[in-house]
């Protein structure tokens, strides 16, 4: 690869890993290929201990509130997380969050209390919304797409206000906040890591203003270069840093062959009929845009098989393959990895037994910052 590091790039900074919280049936593939992974608690207190004893930094539950797509059955992502956060030590656990559904200061309230209870491992992802049934079914107004992300915009003004200030006030397009002070604070100082995603351009300037974290849906390395680029930029104009995630589905087997037989598998077993109609409802919300780039709008049939278009970053092939090119994605800025996997819980341990320590040794062996990755 000839590509350069990106600028703000900090390699200074350990690379960190996420793993997508299957509470929600279906696992994270649009396929009924056989799975060996289960939405229910005791498998994912498992799983999250098996993913800390790997070291994963994070684990990100899932926000439904009704079935669609395969996903027809859904635990509630607060509660959910707690009950992770729980059962480990180390992890963090981002909830995610919808607001419309929820309220600002309700979430903020439940953050702190998490994070007081739990050592300072709570976090927040929030979502602006991109299924309409959803807020219909839920009697919720569905507004256009740059409002929903106005109003997310509030939404983590308010839980930064909140969390880091007594006596806080707000008055928006949204929300009203009168002379609140939430005691106890949150143990993480200044406030919980609020993260964020969506391409659009409205969801760039919510992450370059507001949000400590971008999520990036699955591209190929020059696509995550250019969200990165572009919203490290509008960080900058606002005298910020924002990190980036980017997510991947990974397919790491002993040769290539297996790895690439196992994506066609799960392609092949594809619910046509469930991703036509999830592709149908996420192009909608993509070209709801001004400038139609939104999550998903050039996405193809087999990338909406992985919901986040996982398959598209490429970390499919055995563990050296998939180690070379992490340690790509942190040269051109990509902070994190958000993981999913087929079967969770022997995968996420195989990556631990076999990709991570390989990524370590890369990254200490990588040349300095400003040369060529050849």
């Amino acid at each position: 690869m000839n590509d350069l590091v990106m600028p703000d790039a900090d390699r200074s900074e350990d690379l960190k890993f996420a793993y997508w919280v299957p509470n929600v049936s279906g696992g994270l593939v649009v396929s009924k290929i056989p799975q060996r992974t289960d939405w229910g608690l005791d498998y994912n207190i498992k799983l999250a201990r098996i993913a800390e004893a790997a070291g994963f930094d994070y684990a990100l539950s899932q926000i439904r509130f009704i079935g669609s797509y395969g996903a027809e059955y859904q635990h509630e992502s607060t509660t959910f997380s707690t009950a992770l956060l729980a059962a480990t030590e180390r992890l963090k656990v981002i909830a995610a969050i919808l607001p419309g559904p929820w309220h600002p200061a309700v979430v903020a309230k439940l953050g702190a209390t998490a994070d007081q209870l739990f050592g300072g491992r709570w976090a927040v992802n929030v979502v602006s919304g991109w299924f309409q049934g959803e807020f219909e079914a839920l009697g919720l107004p569905w507004i256009e797409h740059d409002a929903r992300y106005r109003r997310s915009r509030e939404f983590i003004k308010i839980l930064k206000g909140i969390w880091t200030e007594d006596n806080f006030s707000f008055r928006g397009e949204f929300y009203e906040i009168n002379n609140f002070t939430l005691r106890p604070k949150p143990a993480q100082q200044p406030h919980p890591e609020i993260f964020q995603g969506g391409n659009s351009r409205a969801a760039q300037e919510n992450a370059g203003t507001v949000s400590d974290w971008y999520f990036m849906n699955g591209n190929t390395p020059e696509g995550h270069r250019e969200q990165i680029e572009n919203v490290s930029a509008l960080a900058r104009r606002n005298g910020r840093r924002v990190r980036f995630g980017a997510n991947a589905f990974v397919i790491a087997r002993e040769t290539e062959r297996e790895a690439r037989q196992e994506l066609g598998a799960i392609i092949g077993a594809a619910d046509e009929e469930a991703v036509e109609a999830f592709g149908q409802a996420v192009r909608q919300a993509g070209q709801a845009s001004p400038e139609g780039k939104g999550m998903w709008q050039d996405s193809r049939f087999q990338d909406l098989v992985q919901y986040n278009d996982g398959f598209r970053t490429n970390l499919i092939g055995t563990p050296e393959q998939v180690a070379e090119r992490i340690v790509h994605l942190k040269r051109i800025g990509v902070n994190l990895i958000l993981c999913c996997f087929l079967h969770f819980q022997e995968e996420v341990r195989f990556f631990g037994e076999r990709v991570l320590p390989l990524v370590g040794e890369m990254e200490r062996a990588s040349p300095p910052v400003g040369l060529a990755a050849e």
